[in-house]
């Protein structure tokens, strides 16, 4: 038996997430943090699903997967519209031929006092960000209890830890999806099935391209980020490939947040 150290390269590989033969679902996949979730799952060696309103968008995600030697779906549906879904997961399994993970990435942000904010405006965030998460979930979940495996990988935010002036209806979707996390876990731990969540803070992602192209809005608001900086997507996706993982088999009901301190302050 050789007695050679190990490089700490060795160690580490010994240790990298591997996700081949899996089949991955994402959902807000064609743009911004959910492209980078999806590209990251094949990179690891997941074959991918991508949904989301935007069919254009998701071909390009579909592009980028397939380019890495992976099979990709595209499925153009809306996570507020009832049926979708199951539709979603449906499409998925159907086209990948199985289904092991499920990143809910759809989301949505509306910015306003809260004595301003209409209840459209309301209803609109909450049903994307927390009830699309749930149905899409519970789609899901039903295919992972069924096959005694599965990990549920849902996107919050450091406004669902710590809130946020004018942003109440985009915490309260979020905190939701904290608490909603938890509850699933325990649900569904007994069946084999992980749920957890990762909460990013600012990512440099489209949704925030106007504040960033602001000098002094975007100065304002690095001011509270003790690493004075956003975060990239390639920051993020590594969270989600290890939770879709084997590596974190005995993780549940967490929430990773990852917000260049800002919940520390």
């Amino acid at each position: 038996m050789s007695s050679r150290t190990p490089t700490s390269h060795e160690f580490l590989g010994a240790f990298a997430p591997s996700l081949a033969d899996r089949a991955a679902l994402v959902t807000g996949g064609g743009q911004g943090l959910g492209r980078a979730l999806a590209v990251a799952l094949a990179r690891a060696g997941a074959d991918v699903a991508v949904a989301g309103r935007t069919t254009a968008r998701l071909e390009e995600t579909a592009a980028e997967i397939r380019a890495l030697g992976r099979r990709a779906v595209v499925i153009t549906a809306d996570v507020t519209r009832r049926g979708d879904p199951d539709r979603i997961v449906g499409e998925a399994v159907a086209g990948l031929g199985r289904l092991d993970v499920l990143v809910n990435n759809s989301g949505i942000m509306h910015i306003a006092p809260a004595l301003e904010m209409s209840d459209d405006d309301w209803d609109r965030v909450i049903a994307t960000n927390l009830t699309g998460t749930f149905t899409v979930a519970r789609a899901a979940g039903r295919h992972f209890v069924a096959q005694g495996s599965g990990k549920v990988i849902n996107i919050s935010s450091n406004l669902g830890v710590r809130g946020g002036s004018h942003f109440s209806a985009y915490c309260a979707s979020k905190a939701g999806v904290i608490n909603l996390t938890r509850a699933l876990a325990l649900e569904w731990a007994r069946h084999g099935v992980q749920v957890n969540a990762i909460a990013p803070g600012y990512v440099e992602t489209d949704m925030n391209a106007d504040l960033r192209a602001n000098p002094e809005q975007l100065a304002a608001m690095l001011r509270r980020v003790p690493a004075r900086r956003m975060a990239r997507t390639n920051e993020i996706a590594p969270l989600a490939v290890y939770l879709a993982s084997s590596l974190s088999d005995y993780m549940t009901g967490e929430t990773l947040v990852i917000d260049g301190g800002q919940t520390s302050r």
